[in-house]
């Protein structure tokens, strides 16, 4: 692809500009803001339109309602003419779009246009509704916007050069065929669950056929059993109700008995218990009287463990003040050594980089080596007043331990003390309950044989009843027994008409799951086993090959670029390593020109990778460069006629303010801005 011709109408600061494109180097000059990038962004947009979020705005001239650009070159021997109009509404929008091969006009929409156009550049078919990366990559890239993807995260990193390589399609092919691979092992793993049980249906079915006829059977024999039951079961029945009648007076003054037995235990149970507690209330009150309680003596205690609290307080702050001093002494010691380590193994001075001296070398050893002496012996002077502190602190938290156990049995005591009335007070009232107690223990004794003598008549006529309860129970019990079976059995055999049926069928349909589990396995070990390790391993080779070659390129630039020491090499994630005697740089820490350097060999590399793998694309032979030297100094700005050079490509054209650059290319066009407008010297 050569590029031939670019009108720019209304479009950014410029009114109508025609700006042609010689073979060779060109460089666009002229004043920061004169209006070279617009050029650029002009030829990105007649060629693929808006990009995905990029405003109208940014294109069209403030002010004005309408605009447009004509782009002309040639390509595979055949002349191109594209022409891409913007119009103002609510918002910005493209409007007509129009291409032209070889005087073969066409109105085409804005995706037509764009798929057209790729494919006259070769480019992949799915770059049609997504940025032009490829274009961006291997054409025309702000130097901005590659100094961003070396500083992006990994991952999007990769993400984003896998695209532009266009083999992020086996990452797609992985990610598709791990979800078809999980819905066929979901899918198969529910029908084994389900065909599991299939070899013990088949059994289970005979065994219910064989089972359902010995019910039939049965059927009859249990449903002759439970008439006869049923009959014996009602004379049982009457001859129990009438015995009932009789005991029901006995089962009323049973209860009386009981109550009143109940009542008479619960009384003489509270009648012990209150001797009992009668003796404890004399012991205690003995014991309280005895006691020897002095209320000076524990408040005496309590102000001399305050004391002692307060001083152990003291103690401890004193203990903290020569530990923190310990602790700097030893800081001061590590840093001292360190300060020696460094020393002994520096040769040339990190400043002036010029050698150091043995002999001032040695000096500042000793000084170093007398300050540690000094502070060791500060650590030692420091260890021994904390003994001091630590016998100190130890003779106070016995002391307060003692003080604190006698305080504790004063209050003991005193607690003690002040309940002595109040078990007086209760005592009385214990032994006034007792003799009440008393009264009632002797009449209800009397009230309990009295009804015991009556109920001797009953005695024999309960026996009776007893029995026959026992009759009764046992036949309702048969009974019950057999009418159980009757209906369970009848159920069942109704259930099993059904449920052979429903065997049936299911047995029918599992033996058609069996099949399908075997074609699913297959399939599922197909795809694991030898699609996926397949795709996974091109991949692999792919990406390795893509960054040894982007690896080795991106070093050649940046070594023609800086002529300092530096090792650069990209990591596995394709991220710029840049060492310097043996020590890994941070992107941050190089001064802008390097910064630039980086971007600049980054972008270089990356357009000779995506060209080589990428062999027919027709973008291959041109090359945009945007302020490529921004931060350079003189020397590197020299070096960019040898990058020119090696960039062997036959249409190479450069944005740059810098006034060197125009000795090193075949054609130099100039731009300046009059009253706010843009146009060419």
């Amino acid at each position: 692809m050569k590029l031939k011709k670019i009108i720019l109408n209304n479009i950014r600061s410029y009114e109508n500009q025609e700006i042609d494109f010689p073979e060779g180097s060109t460089l666009l000059s002229g004043d920061i803001g004169s209006g070279k990038t617009s050029i650029l962004l002009g030829i990105e947009f007649g060629l693929f339109g808006l990009q995905p979020g990029q405003k109208g705005n940014s294109l069209l001239k403030n002010g004005t309602d309408s605009g447009k650009i004509n782009l002309e070159f040639e390509i595979d021997g055949k002349n191109v003419k594209v022409e891409r109009s913007l119009k103002r509404g609510k918002s910005i929008s493209q409007d007509s779009c129009i291409l032209d091969i070889d005087g073969e006009r066409k109105e085409l929409s804005v995706m037509e246009l764009k798929s057209q156009i790729l494919g006259l550049l070769d480019y992949p078919k799915e770059f049609s509704k997504k940025q032009n990366l490829l274009y961006k990559f291997t054409v025309y890239t702000p130097q901005e916007e590659m100094k961003q993807i070396i500083l992006q995260d990994s991952e999007t990193r990769i993400n984003t050069l896998r695209h532009v390589f266009g083999i992020d399609k086996y990452k797609k092919i992985l990610e598709n065929t791990s979800i078809i691979t999980l819905k066929i092992r979901e899918e198969r793993r529910v029908n084994e669950s389900i065909v599991r049980s299939l070899e013990q249906d088949k059994l289970d079915l005979i065994s219910r056929e064989d089972e359902l006829e010995v019910k039939q059977l049965n059927l009859v024999s249990v449903e002759k059993e439970l008439f006869l039951k049923s009959e014996e079961r009602k004379k049982t029945q009457e001859e129990k109700d009438g015995i009932s009648l009789q005991l029901e007076e006995k089962r009323k003054i049973q209860q009386e008995i009981e109550k009143q037995k109940i009542i008479l235990s619960t009384k003489k149970e509270s009648l012990t218990n209150n001797l009992k507690l009668i003796e404890q209330l004399k012991i205690q009150i003995k014991e309280i009287e005895d006691l020897n309680f002095d209320e000076l003596e524990l408040l005496k205690f309590e102000n001399k463990l305050k004391q002692l609290k307060q001083e152990k307080e003291e103690i401890n702050e004193e203990n903290i003040k020569v530990s923190s001093k310990r602790n700097s002494f030893v800081i001061k010691i590590n840093d001292s050594e360190d300060l020696i380590r460094k020393i002994q193994h520096l040769e040339n001075c990190p400043t002036c980089l010029q050698n150091v001296d043995i002999s001032y070398k040695r000096n500042i050893l000793d000084k170093l080596n007398s300050e540690i002496e000094e502070n060791k012996e500060g650590i030692a002077f420091m260890e021994n007043e904390k003994q001091i502190i630590v016998g100190k602190l130890s003779k106070n938290n016995l002391e307060i331990s003692l003080l604190e156990n006698k305080i504790q049995e004063l209050n003991m005591l005193k607690m003690r003390m002040q309940g002595l009335i109040e078990k007086k007070t209760r005592m009385d009232e214990i032994e006034e309950n007792n003799a009440q107690l008393g009264n009632e223990i002797v009449s209800l004794n009397k009230g309990i044989l009295s009804q015991e003598t009556f109920l001797l008549q009953f005695n024999e006529l309960n026996e009776i009843f007893e029995k026959k309860q026992l009759e009764f129970d046992e036949s309702m019990r048969e009974e019950k027994l057999a009418e159980i079976r009757f209906a369970e059995l009848r159920k069942e055999i109704e259930v099993f008409s059904r449920y052979l049926e429903d065997l049936r069928k299911k047995i029918t349909n599992l033996e058609v799951l069996e099949n399908k589990i075997k074609y699913l396995t297959e399939l599922d070990n197909w795809f694991s086993q030898k699609f996926s390790p397949l795709i996974s391993f091109i991949e692999k080779n792919v990406m390795l090959k893509l960054k040894s070659e982007f690896s080795k390129l991106f070093s050649e630039w940046f070594s023609m670029l800086v002529s300092e020491d530096f090792n650069v090499r990209l990591s596995d994630d394709f991220t710029p390593i840049i060492e310097q005697k043996d020590y890994e740089l941070d992107y941050s820490q190089l001064s802008g020109g390097e910064r630039t350097a980086i971007a600049l060999a980054y972008r270089l590399s990356l357009n000779q990778v995506i060209n080589s793998l990428m062999s027919k694309i027709k973008t291959k032979d041109l090359v945009i460069l945007d302020e490529p030297t921004d931060g350079f100094s003189d020397q590197q700005l020299d070096k960019m006629r040898d990058v020119l050079y090696q960039l062997n490509a036959t249409q190479i054209i450069i944005v740059s303010h810098e006034q060197k650059i125009e000795g090193f290319v075949d054609n130099v066009i100039k731009f300046k801005k009059v009253d706010g407008i843009s146009v060419r010297e």
